[in-house]
């Protein structure tokens, strides 16, 4: 099992920035898929972007061009950069783990095992 703790919750004037980030703890870190997600009230929870063990990194139309996903190895902890924050960005946003070797689409939270319990972005305009 993996614990994920989020942090970076933080409100901002649209065009503004925000860093979230996602430590892992328990299992073996690189043993997961990392993947963030996003749920603003009323909405399904939406894959924002994902990045594979091995480095591949994909990301929602929506959120292309702006938002960057890293990791930080030696502290088991990925970051998702936000840049050109927009109101729509509005959401509560979660990391998510699942083991690396599922192949279902990434951006589907049921194929999810384990989650953070969410960090607040608002973004006003």
């Amino acid at each position: 099992q993996v614990q994920l703790v989020e942090s970076g919750e933080g409100s901002v004037q649209a065009g503004g920035s925000l860093r979230l980030s996602c430590a892992a703890s328990g299992d073996t870190y690189s043993r997961y898929r990392m993947t963030w997600f996003r749920q603003a009230p009323g909405k399904e929870r939406e894959g924002v972007g994902t990045m594979h063990p091995g480095g591949t990194i994909y990301y929602a139309d929506s959120v292309k061009g702006r938002f960057t996903i890293s990791q930080d190895n030696a502290k088991n902890t990925v970051h998702l950069q936000m840049n050109s924050l927009k109101p729509e960005d509005t959401a509560m946003y979660y990391c998510a783990a699942r083991l690396a070797a599922i192949n279902t689409g990434w951006w589907l939270p049921e194929t999810y095992d384990y989650w953070g319990q969410g960090t607040q972005v608002t973004v006003s305009s």
